[in-house]
């Protein structure tokens, strides 16, 4: 079971447990590091998006830009499933592969780091937010017009030392990242979810497959039924707001109970616009609570686009 990935030391980390999770549903023990190489190979695909660094992602194609080779190789048969971070998968995928499972996600939120200050809130006039993210950059701008907001790409490790070297004096990133890295006590604050919505499906992993592999029993077992609902729903308005990353959306789904509960907001790249809607299902009884989340989704999405017009970039 060839697995294919990108070459980041984060990536790296986040396919690595996938792997051994993937080779323990194969029947490998997972703590055998010769077994799992043995049952389920790791491939490291370089993509586009690794290989140019100094332009945001929108400049040269969009999201898309992790996953176009990666795709490539699954379709081609070089490699049997991909590891993707969800949020930077496009909401269209190329025909002939599936999202085929969704594992247990890590905490979706933002975190805000910095040397100067604990919280976006404390930051100094005109302090530099470094980002790649135009959601990111709209967030900050609607609670702090006055931010400087350069771009910032690169990988965790290049934009920590960015940071310390005092390219910005504060970043913003996904918190799910730094703590599989174990970096998790590095954050000084994290953002609320509900105030400013994370990038949909952020904290979640995808394998992806070819179409015909999608419900192999190996699939199954990585499964897990509520992080598949809250990014159905979440992808949902992403579908529905045409979101790529020419467009500051956030979008974050939670269960209270048997109620899945979905805010989504779309801004101006300036933030100074901000367009949210909120709603909920009740997903007790429903045969197919999947299904019903991505109604939801797109239900609310839709409503976040008619309100907005164009205010916002929907290309």
């Amino acid at each position: 079971m060839r697995i294919g990935a990108r070459g980041s030391k984060l990536s790296l980390a986040q396919a690595g447990h996938m792997q051994r999770r993937i080779a323990a549903a194969l029947g490998a023990d997972p703590q055998d590091a010769a077994a799992v190489e043995a049952v389920a190979p790791l491939i490291v695909i370089t993509t586009t998006g690794d290989r140019v660094q100094d332009r945001r992602l929108l400049e040269i194609g969009g999201k898309g830009m992790f996953t176009k080779e990666i795709e490539e190789a699954l379709l081609a048969g070089h490699i049997d499933c991909a590891v993707h971070s969800l949020k930077d998968m496009p909401g269209l995928l190329p025909e002939g592969l599936c999202i085929a499972a969704i594992p247990e996600r890590e905490d979706p939120r933002d975190a805000f780091l910095s040397l100067k200050a604990g919280r976006v809130e404390d930051l100094a006039q005109g302090a530099v937010l470094g980002t790649a993210s135009l959601r990111r950059q709209a967030q900050m701008l609607h609670r702090r017009p006055d931010l400087d907001v350069q771009m910032l790409r690169g990988n965790v490790d290049t934009r920590l030392a960015k940071l310390e070297a005092g390219a910005a004096d504060a970043i913003l990133l996904a918190y799910a990242g730094l703590k599989r890295l174990g970096l998790g006590h590095l954050p000084k604050s994290l953002i609320d979810p509900i105030e400013c919505p994370p990038a949909p499906g952020q904290g979640a992993l995808a394998i992806e497959t070819r179409i015909g592999d999608c419900d192999l029993p190996w699939v199954q077992a990585i499964r897990h039924a509520p992080s598949t609902i809250a990014v159905a729903a979440e992808r949902g308005a992403l579908m529905a707001l045409e979101g790529s990353c020419k467009t500051a959306i956030g979008a974050h789904a939670w269960f209270e109970g048997a109620h899945l509960k979905l805010i989504v907001e779309a801004l101006s790249t300036d933030g100074a616009r901000r367009f949210r809607h909120a709603g909920e299902a009740d997903l007790t009884e429903l045969a197919d609570p999947e299904a019903s989340a991505r109604e939801l989704g797109l239900s609310i999405g839709l409503a976040v686009k008619a309100e907005a017009g164009d205010a916002i970039d929907l290309s």
